[in-house]
């Protein structure tokens, strides 16, 4: 199974890394999105009604496709940061992450005893649904558990330093959207307060050695260019961009009104 750690490889050279949500809940999509030049996909099971076995089919056309397989759980619970591991996720994206104790939560649901609470099982789809050596699988599951840390609040903001240095956490992924809706600026992700809120996280991740992933989701290109630019001068080079569902909407509502402008010319 692939890594946090392989995508960090993907990149190296490189002055930055593109990823994706998928929120469709199709593998088909998942075969899409690997022609298009992606690092990796995050397979969003928070904001959808699909299963974990549709993740995992998702995980498996993410394999197929040589893309990387991140998984977005609904929530800090063991039980759904153990399923995303179990089901071959390189990386678990846990959302709501506000205080060191959430993150070092997160950690322990992600990792075997004695050091974590992770429930041990030897057939699963990261063990290759059987491995014959558990010692080394878990060792290897243990030493990267894999914790993506979702900061999307004012408090997060505030423990920003605390959560980034708890060992086990790979990476912090910003969450705009959501804090610019909970510090009362509806859905200005640009707004200056919220820029300031994830220079401050961006420093947090820097100083803890781990990686800033900031998502955009400018449905134009030329927008999203230029806030890709505006983070890479800060030295982000994670980045996700559009999801599925802006793809296709943006895309069938611009075809369509190009249609509909044809006809009344």
């Amino acid at each position: 199974m692939r890594t946090f750690s392989d995508l960090l490889k993907i990149g190296e050279g490189e002055d930055m890394l593109l990823g994706t949500w998928s929120q469709i809940g199709a593998p088909e999509v998942i075969d899409i999105l690997g022609t298009c030049g992606f690092s990796f996909v995050i397979l969003d099971a928070q904001h959808t009604s699909f299963s974990m076995q549709t993740v995992e089919n998702m995980a498996r056309a993410c394999a197929a496709n040589g893309l990387v397989p991140i998984v977005r759980v609904a929530d800090n619970l063991p039980h759904l940061v153990l399923q995303a591991r179990d089901i071959g996720a390189a990386a678990v994206v846990v959302p709501g992450i506000s205080t060191r104790d959430a993150a070092e939560a997160a950690v322990c649901a992600a990792r075997f005893g004695p050091s974590g609470q992770r429930s041990a099982c030897p057939m699963v789809r990261s063990s290759g649904q059987f491995t014959a050596d558990w010692r080394a699988y878990a060792k290897r599951c243990n030493a990267e558990p894999g914790v993506i840390a979702l900061v999307e609040t004012p408090e997060g903001i505030g423990n920003c330093d605390r959560i980034a240095t708890v060992p086990g956490i790979a990476a912090i992924l910003a969450g705009p959207f959501d804090l610019a809706v909970a510090m009362g600026y509806d859905d200005d992700m640009r707004h200056p307060e919220v820029v300031s809120a994830m220079e401050k996280l961006l420093e947090a991740a820097r100083r803890a050695n781990i990686p800033l992933i900031m998502p955009i989701f400018a449905p134009a290109a030329k927008e999203c260019r230029e806030v890709m630019e505006e983070w890479k001068r800060r030295g982000v080079k994670l980045f996700t961009v559009g999801g599925d569902k802006l793809f296709l909407a943006d895309y069938v509502r611009r075809y369509v009104g190009q249609l509909r402008a044809q006809r009344e010319s």
